[in-house]
């Protein structure tokens, strides 16, 4: 009987240092793993085109500020060029005052003169058409150049002297 014991205390010993070799080597094995693998995640994930590009659009700056005796041509507006389709452009001047201009001259906001009020209207008018176009076109006092829009000249001059007709 205490042969059976010795073998069994023997076997457990034997397979306890068995046991424990396996895990020291299975520990020695993750870590050479894991260092080998950061050095791959360095060069291959956090240097990849498409996670850089995200990066740099979550750290960019919101607003870009013109800076006096800086180069600012970076914040230069950009404009539609001259011989661009312009989208969505009235064909009447109807249309056009519809689309933008009786937001304002409806309701007379930000001082534009209401559509009817006929004492706002003529010294406006008795300066003649050009220079309502060219107010229109160039914008004046709160009204924005074009009204906000992009159209071209002749869709405004058609807004304009829809306007007029309306006023006379």
């Amino acid at each position: 009987m205490s042969d059976t014991k010795s073998s069994d205390t023997e076997f457990f010993n034997s397979f306890s240092l068995v046991l424990g070799v396996l895990i020291l080597f299975a520990i020695i094995l993750f870590g050479v793993a894991r260092s080998i693998g950061a050095d791959n995640q360095g060069e291959h994930v956090l240097l990849e085109p498409l996670r850089l590009k995200n990066v740099e659009q979550n750290i960019a700056p919101f607003a870009h500020v013109a800076v006096a005796g800086k180069d600012n041509s970076a914040l230069a507006v950009v404009t539609v060029a001259a011989n661009a389709p312009a989208a969505d452009v009235p064909a009447t001047g109807e249309e056009a005052f519809n689309k933008v201009c009786t937001s304002c001259h409806t309701a007379g906001i930000n001082g534009a003169p209401k559509i009817g009020d006929h004492a706002a209207w003529a010294p406006r008018i008795a300066q003649g058409k050009d220079m309502l176009y060219k107010d229109a076109i160039g914008g004046k006092g709160n009204m924005p150049a074009r009204g906000g829009t992009t159209w071209p000249d002749g869709t405004i001059r058609l807004a304009v002297d829809y306007m007029v007709s309306l006023n006379k």
